[in-house]
């Protein structure tokens, strides 16, 4: 089954409803630090500048590109760090959607409930089963030739470079499921924004170079990957992004904007003490914070930590507006998206 042809909608959602809807009633508690951290990224924006995104955990598979895509589209997201799963899990649903499948009840699943998702090759991720063929195989048989190249021509690319490549070939345009617009890789693909992809290994993606590094193609598609560097490293990663930084800060402040913890978040945020303490450079702080987290600092979680660390790392100013959003990422970011792009 293949979905063709398929056309990009304008968008029918009303921002500036929300926005008032969120101005009217999200007056305490959790809901008015969303109201207030949506008031502060605007005004970080409106003043000039510039917001990195941190994303985390699931967001793709969970389909937050429907509202990431217009920040993305409208300039409202300068540049990305995220884990190898959200890079991919974006693409594959792009390409599979009509064969996930949905598992409303995933809390009464039993151990044999779950074996049997394994045989019929589904994923899950919470109470979505992400296909292995139509999806993850899928765009491993295509992206693999853009590695073979690479390796042939001596060249080297970041993770989100080779995807890049795959979206502008065309190819995948065959295979689309939903309306592009609600894809965030297109939308960043579009506007050429860097990726920063930490531990890229820790992904399907990463896993399945990692076996073709080690003999794995000769069986599957009758070439091997012998030169494992073609895939650019972590550290060079990290200098990207000091790099980045650095061009980035000379004319605008640049905010932090964190979806979930972990190394999407812990890895660029840390760039600045680096450039400050370790490279000895002088550079902006980080000048908006906020994190939407259900981790908590009872257990020891950096993820958890308050905005208030960071500026013992020298990460945040004592000034810098700061904010942490207790909730589900799926239920908030769409709201504060909502909000930011309601506010023009």
């Amino acid at each position: 089954m293949k979905k063709k042809n398929i056309k990009q909608k304008k968008s029918k959602v009303d921002f500036k409803i929300i926005k008032e809807f969120i101005d009217h009633n999200y007056r305490h508690f959790n809901s008015t630090v969303l109201k207030d951290a949506s008031v502060a990224y605007v005004n970080h924006i409106k003043k000039g500048g510039k917001m990195f995104l941190a994303m985390g955990g699931a967001m793709s598979t969970a389909e937050l590109g429907i509202s990431l895509a217009e920040m993305i589209r409208q300039d409202k997201i300068h540049a990305i760090s995220c884990t190898g799963a959200n890079l991919e899990e974006d693409i594959f649903n792009l390409v599979a959607n009509k064969y996930y499948k949905m598992v409303p009840n995933y809390r009464d699943l039993s151990p044999e409930d779950e074996e049997d998702l394994l045989r019929n090759n589904f994923n899950r991720v919470t109470d979505t089963c992400i296909p292995e063929e139509e999806a993850m195989r899928r765009i491993e048989g295509h992206l693999i030739k853009y590695w073979q190249k690479a390796e042939q021509n001596g060249e080297r690319y970041f993770p989100y470079e080779y995807m890049y490549q795959l979206i502008r070939s065309g190819v995948l345009k065959q295979y689309y499921q939903i309306d592009p617009k609600d894809s965030w890789m297109l939308a960043a693909c579009e506007k050429n924004l860097p990726i920063f992809v930490p531990g890229w290994e820790d992904s399907t993606l990463g896993n399945i170079f990692a076996a073709l590094t080690m003999g794995r193609g000769d069986s599957y598609h009758g070439k091997n990957i012998k030169n494992i560097g073609i895939v650019k490293s972590g550290l060079e990663t990290m200098v990207f992004l000091i790099n980045w930084y650095l061009e980035a800060t000379k004319k605008s402040s640049l905010g932090f904007f964190q979806i979930g913890g972990g190394i999407s978040g812990d890895f660029p945020i840390c760039v600045v003490p680096l450039i400050q303490q370790d490279l000895g450079l002088g550079c902006k702080l980080w000048e908006y914070f906020c994190q939407i987290s259900d981790s908590t600092t009872s257990y020891g979680s950096y993820s958890g930590a308050v905005p208030n660390e960071k500026i013992t790392w020298g990460k945040l100013g004592k000034n810098t507006p700061r904010f942490v959003i207790e909730s589900d990422a799926t239920i908030v970011a769409p709201l504060m998206f909502a909000y930011i792009l309601g506010a023009e």
